[in-house]
């Protein structure tokens, strides 16, 4: 990994009141790379990336963003960070009510002040870059599930932002559309030298656009690597979950399961 980190967590820990989700987590992610972050649900990816764009603070460590502690930083500091952050969310999340030139125009819009004719221009350049050139005046309810995904990371972009987090870009999609998705979103960091984080479940796609991937589990680093040495880890839980086993590290059943096996066991001796 190179020395010049974009994104750092050092020791971080983070907690939803008495549940800790985060524990003493502490990587590193260089500037221009395309990170995957990985694990089951519940494991504390999401919570990663609302800690990057400084929606929540850590209860102890720091998570720096090009150098800087997000804690450290007062609200103005905040929206300047998030103006230069672009997000893609589970399953695109657009205005149902604006056109699709108007959702690409929304960020532009809230933080500048083109021209409209400028404005106009941008989006049709970043709608092309998407492969979706004249569908402006289409509405989100005129598209599939993919093209309004590509639509999504059009308005992602928009502002040419130095960070981009991803999470779960593939969820709910065609295995055409998601090859697409893949292809834009690597073409894209390449393009703008932009640094990624993609919270996924889809491994082996990841694997194929990804940099480095991070395992996360029960809120600590469970693994990492490159994607090749993802594929050749001896590691039993990294090798369930590329591969989807039910046996393995990770357990099928809930801890209160045993309560339940128990419950069971009292009332079938019951009967006896």
């Amino acid at each position: 990994m190179s020395s010049d980190h974009f994104i750092e967590f050092r020791n971080v820990s983070f907690a939803y009141g008495e549940r800790p989700i985060l524990n003493n987590i502490s990587l590193a992610i260089p500037r221009g790379k395309l990170v995957a972050i990985m694990g089951g649900s519940g494991s504390g990816k999401t919570t990663m990336l609302r800690l990057i764009s400084g929606q929540i603070r850590p209860v102890s460590g720091q998570v720096l963003v090009d150098g800087r502690d997000l804690a450290g930083m007062n609200h103005a500091e905040l929206f300047e960070h998030r103006r230069r952050m672009g997000m893609l969310f589970q399953f695109g999340a657009l205005f149902t009510d604006l056109s699709v030139e108007d959702n690409v125009a929304f960020p532009i819009r809230e933080h500048t002040r083109l021209p409209e004719s400028m404005i106009h221009d941008l989006v049709i350049m970043k709608l092309s870059a998407v492969g979706l050139r004249g569908t402006q005046g289409l509405m989100p309810a005129e598209l599939s599930g993919g093209m309004a995904r590509r639509v999504a990371l059009a308005r992602a972009i928009a502002l040419d932002p130095q960070l981009m987090l991803y999470d779960e870009p593939f969820t709910g999609l065609d295995p055409i559309s998601l090859g697409v998705i893949a292809h834009l979103i690597k073409k894209l960091n390449d393009a703008l030298g932009t640094t990624s984080i993609m919270v996924t479940h889809d491994v082996h796609k990841s694997l194929d656009i990804v940099d480095y991937v991070y395992f996360v589990s029960n809120g600590e680093i469970v693994a990492d690597g490159t994607p090749e040495e993802i594929r050749a880890s001896p590691s039993p839980w990294v090798h369930q979950f590329m591969w989807g086993e039910a046996d393995g590290p990770v357990h099928f059943a809930y801890p209160a399961s045993s309560t339940l096996q128990q419950d069971l066991g009292l009332k079938g001796s019951q009967h006896d």
